[in-house]
């Protein structure tokens, strides 16, 4: 995701409580993806939101909380610039297609290199952290019941064969638009990555 860039380079360190949240949010995203949770530090996170200490504990309690209110802007920021993709496209078909170069899109370059903060949490934090697992798993869900809606979409309005196995198909795209974003992390080419959501349209045939 795009990082929020402050207009004013000139403005004095530590916002006041009445600061930009979402804008101190992205820049917490970053640290997250780039530093993973447990090697982020609080002045990492700090100097990077532009907040003073007493600010961020008085927002989010401590660095879990920075972190699990940053995953929650992550889901939805992403969910909104897929779904203006997706309405773009007609058919569930095509609507599938968009969704595999949007994943495609996000898994080359400095994006791709940064990584997705859920899988990211799915591998680090989940295992210790019952609500950071719930919040993955409610990911993952969320993830495959758009897949699957979109297939039943597609067989919907002929654009998909209706002898697919809708429910099987969604949980293998699932598994590789995850594995995409993983892949990503090790210096991908944009045309590699396209060329991946290019043959996964073979699993709609």
């Amino acid at each position: 995701m795009t990082t929020a860039i402050l207009d004013d380079k000139s403005r004095p360190r530590g916002r006041p409580r009445e600061f930009d949240m979402d804008a101190a949010l992205d820049e917490a995203l970053c640290v997250f993806s780039e530093r993973g949770y447990h090697a982020a530090s609080i002045s990492e996170l700090t100097d990077a939101m532009e907040l003073t200490s007493g600010s961020v504990y008085k927002a989010f309690k401590d660095k879990r909380g920075i972190f699990l209110a940053a995953f929650d802007r992550y889901r939805a920021v992403r969910r909104s610039l897929l779904d203006e993709r997706l309405d773009k496209a007609e058919s569930g078909r095509d609507k599938i297609y968009e969704l595999l170069r949007f994943y495609a899109a996000s898994s080359h370059g400095d994006i791709g290199r940064r990584g997705c903060l859920v899988v990211g949490s799915a591998n680090e934090l989940a295992i210790f952290d019952g609500e950071a697992a719930e919040r993955v798993a409610g990911a993952f869900a969320a993830n495959e019941a758009l897949l699957l809606d979109l297939i039943r979409l597609g067989q919907s309005d002929g654009s998909i064969p209706e002898t697919l196995d809708a429910a099987t198909t969604a949980r293998a795209l699932l598994c590789l638009t995850q594995g995409m974003r993983v892949a990503g992390k090790t210096g991908r080419r944009e045309e590699d990555m396209t060329a991946v959501a290019d043959a996964a349209m073979k699993l709609l045939a």
